[in-house]
């Protein structure tokens, strides 16, 4: 009885001193996967005054972090070298992780081509890392996933070696990241902290405090997994809604933009959301699918899950048609078109699940030459063929019997697009507010 008390006040004093190196910022953290979300947070506790280790298995990254370079285009090269200014190391092995005292999991979450969960690169960073973890450390899962996955998946093995709440801590904080947005970055949006205990949940809130991120805690890791499926389902279901609804303005002949712009001009229980050529990128694609799975799972039916991702899916074969049906209208033959943007949405260089490749791959098997411009991507590889970013020039519009505007990136000559496209068709409504007779939407 008094050795399980001496161990336990023991444990208490540890566990107040680990929180007192997280308030002074004297801990080490280790930042387990360095992309676009990773890379992002790293710096933030960089900047906030902590000491960071990068930890990565892609040595294409590696390299260029080591070099100074940035591989994501609007982190900038001075601010990777003012994070190595400020002691930043990376690693590719786990042999350091017994050196630091938090350690966040910023790896991806894939669905498989059956729209299944794919966490096995969660699994194996786990097994990796297994040898390495001591007593006192903290491990915070940041990357999207199905409920129940840190109580069922990662709790379960740490528990063999440690005493969960008491000498080893388990958190999981969804990421909110949103790529190039300067409203708000990281620091700027508030953070959900789970934990699977009370003082789990003590040491993850003040490890994102220690960074000026505001905290908001919730009761348990299955409310915060399934929050942030939720925030990325509403974004797929009201695109989905938009998407429909511009078929049914289209009957009516009057503009989706100006129903959805009177719309929000409802101060309260209405946010505007717009039609486009599809959706893409890392969340809205994937995430619903974990909610979905998930459901299915425990009897439950999540269907309108399932009709979003479908409607907005077939968005990139609805644009080609209207393109295709345009010029069998004008008794034409579309032979070659120029593609505006490849990346998945304004601003960033991440072609992840773009529509603009689907779109791409869709006009070249209707043998279609397709040529594309990106300020950000310079190439793109679609079915084993590669397609390089072509030099927007007056000459190159000229040249095509078409233009389509499928990224709205802020860095083009949009005044080049419309005074020499033939045709301009706009997947984005960026010329809804004004009129020209070679414009059109689709």
């Amino acid at each position: 009885m008094q050795e399980k008390l001496k161990n336990f006040n023991k444990d208490k004093n540890n566990f107040k001193k680990l929180l007192s190196k997280i308030k002074n910022k004297r801990t080490s953290i280790g930042v387990v996967g360095l992309g676009y979300v990773g890379l992002q947070l790293a710096k933030t506790f960089l900047y906030s005054g902590n000491k960071v280790i990068g930890f990565e298995s892609d040595n294409k990254k590696i390299n260029l972090l080591k070099k100074r370079k940035s591989y994501i285009n609007y982190i900038k090269d001075k601010e990777i070298k003012k994070m190595f200014y400020k002691k930043f190391i990376i690693q590719n092995s786990y042999t350091k992780i017994n050196s630091i005292d938090i350690i966040v999991l910023c790896l991806p979450t894939p669905v498989n081509n059956k729209n299944i969960p794919d966490i096995s690169i969660i699994k194996k960073a786990m097994k990796r890392m297994q040898p390495y973890l001591k007593p006192f450390q903290v491990i915070i899962l940041e990357s999207t996933t199905f409920p129940g996955t840190t109580d069922e998946v990662l709790l379960p093995d740490i528990k063999k070696k440690f005493s969960i709440g008491k000498n080893f801590f388990l958190v999981y904080s969804p990421e909110r990241e949103d790529p190039a947005n300067t409203k708000y970055s990281m620091s700027k949006t508030p953070k959900i902290v789970s934990g699977v205990t009370k003082n789990c949940l003590k040491a993850g809130n003040e490890i994102y405090k220690s960074a000026k991120i505001k905290t908001i805690l919730v009761s348990s890791t299955k409310v915060a997994e399934t929050s942030k499926l939720l925030e990325n389902t509403y974004r797929s279901v009201n695109i989905a809604l938009v998407n429909q609804l511009k078929k049914f303005c289209e009957k009516l002949n009057i503009n989706v933009f100006d129903v959805i712009d009177a719309a929000k001009t409802k101060p309260f229980g209405f946010q505007a959301f717009y039609p486009g050529p599809g959706y893409g990128g890392h969340c809205i694609p994937v995430d619903p699918h974990y909610l979905f799975w998930k459901a299915k799972k425990l009897g439950v039916d999540l269907n309108f899950i399932s009709l979003a991702s479908k409607i907005n899916n077939n968005m990139p074969t609805l644009v080609v048609e209207k393109i295709i049906n345009f010029f069998k209208k004008n008794k034409k033959k579309l032979k070659s078109i120029i593609v505006i943007g490849a990346a998945y949405k304004k601003n960033v260089n991440d072609t992840r699940n773009s529509p603009a490749l689907k779109i791409i791959e869709l006009l070249h098997k209707m043998k279609i030459k397709v040529s594309y411009y990106d300020p950000y991507v310079r190439s793109i590889k679609i079915n084993r063929k590669i397609f390089k970013s072509k030099i927007l020039t007056k000459k190159l519009i000229l040249n095509a019997e078409a233009t389509l505007l499928v990224t709205d990136h802020e860095k083009i000559d949009y005044k080049l697009l419309v005074e020499n496209s033939k045709i301009l068709f706009d997947s984005r409504g960026k010329f809804r507010n004004k009129v020209f007779s070679n414009v059109r939407f689709v």
